[in-house]
């Protein structure tokens, strides 16, 4: 019996594709792994009203830790449109099967590590090496929203004094998004940022926030920041505003080291932090809870280059390598991370994004002939 049982969930597109090479690589690390393949995507939005279908959670609950490669999204009306015709007068609304694994699994941190590797052409600087902690359940993203806005929610929000300049405005005309923050979810996307830095010996945390704006979410978790750094007086704490943080991510990205954010700023800044390095096509993510991950490329799903083995899956390959490290596999990551360092360095092998001709594949093959 294998010592471990990893799902695996291609998705759309190009998922099938950078999963395809990241299970070239797995295949010559050699881990003692059983892989349940499950379905996920716009395929079975379309075919059966559910891109995340009951019998893949089940399944995922049955297993150690999960690869995701990508999901198709699109608007709703896109997304009705594309549904089977027999199903459309069911009830069905299209919904984001990752953000739902994210709750319905309790993923409440989103790891984004942002590391230039030497020789990669596209980095912005060689010496950027940065941690995001995205929370991962609340916030913007907690999906408490209301179009048209519902008159008895209307006339609860009236009791505000900024909501009387709205009190003649048809509910229809009122689109309506909550930014839900806890002092569970701040605190323990927090703590887990401060106990990685002190772990991994990192130089600085940083809250990244508008608390100036935001009075009492963004105030919110700044003060539980606060008083939690008390504790951690062993690892310096900065705070910064977003848009600040945007701009001094471009002017100085390697005086940053751990950055933490709400789920919407956390967003923000991880694409912004993965474009100094690379792109997405070098972008990882790690969805973890107490019991379980979903580790995955940040990319989408690229529809037009499926099938093509075309686009880079470093991102996937470094998703496999954090795997790896949460399942306390730590040889085999280090010397994965190894094995893609120096693929980058020596440069013969680059995919179109690197300006070279290599496929997803030969990427995959060049990584696995490294270890």
């Amino acid at each position: 019996m294998a010592k471990y049982r990893i799902a695996v969930l291609p998705g759309d597109g190009v998922g099938k594709d950078v999963v395809e090479a990241a299970t070239i690589v797995l295949d010559k690390l050699g881990l003692d792994a059983e892989y349940v393949h499950g379905d996920i995507g716009w395929e079975f939005w379309c075919r059966e009203g559910n891109p995340l279908p009951e019998r893949t959670t089940d399944m995922l609950k049955q297993t150690d830790a999960c690869l995701f490669g990508a999901i198709t999204s699109k608007p709703r009306e896109d997304a009705w449109l594309e549904l089977d015709p027999q199903l459309r007068d069911k009830g069905y609304v299209y919904f984001s099967p990752i953000v739902r694994l994210r709750q319905e699994f309790d993923l409440y941190t989103n790891l984004r590590p942002c590391k230039a590797y030497p020789g990669n052409p596209l980095n912005y600087r060689d010496d950027i090496d940065l941690v995001i902690f995205r929370e991962n359940t609340e916030g913007m993203y907690a999906g408490v929203e209301f179009h048209p806005l519902p008159a008895d929610v209307k006339q609860a929000l009236m009791q505000h004094p900024k909501m009387k300049k709205f009190a003649d405005t048809p509910e229809e005309d009122i689109a309506f998004s909550t930014r839900i923050m806890t002092r569970k979810g701040c605190t323990r996307i927090l703590k887990s940022a401060f106990d990685y830095a002190r772990l991994h010996k990192r130089r600085s945390v940083t809250l990244v926030e508008k608390p100036n704006v935001l009075r009492e979410t963004g105030g919110f978790i700044l003060d539980i920041a606060r008083k939690m750094a008390g504790d951690y007086t062993d690892v310096p704490f900065w705070e910064a505003n977003i848009d600040a943080m945007a701009m001094w991510l471009v002017k100085n990205p390697q005086d940053y080291d751990v950055l933490v954010a709400e789920n919407l700023f956390g967003d923000i800044i991880s694409d912004l932090g993965a474009q100094l390095v690379g792109g997405l096509g070098f972008a990882c993510s790690g969805n973890i809870g107490e019991n379980y991950a979903v580790f995955e490329p940040t990319h989408g799903s690229a529809p037009k280059y499926d099938g093509m083995y075309k686009v880079n899956p470093t991102a996937m390959i470094l998703a496999v390598k954090m795997m790896l490290e949460w399942l306390g596999e730590t040889d085999k990551a280090v010397a994965l991370e190894g094995a893609v360092a120096a693929v980058i360095k020596a440069g013969k092998v680059r995919t179109y994004d690197m300006g070279g001709s290599a496929t997803t594949l030969d990427m995959g093959r060049a990584v696995a002939a490294e270890l």
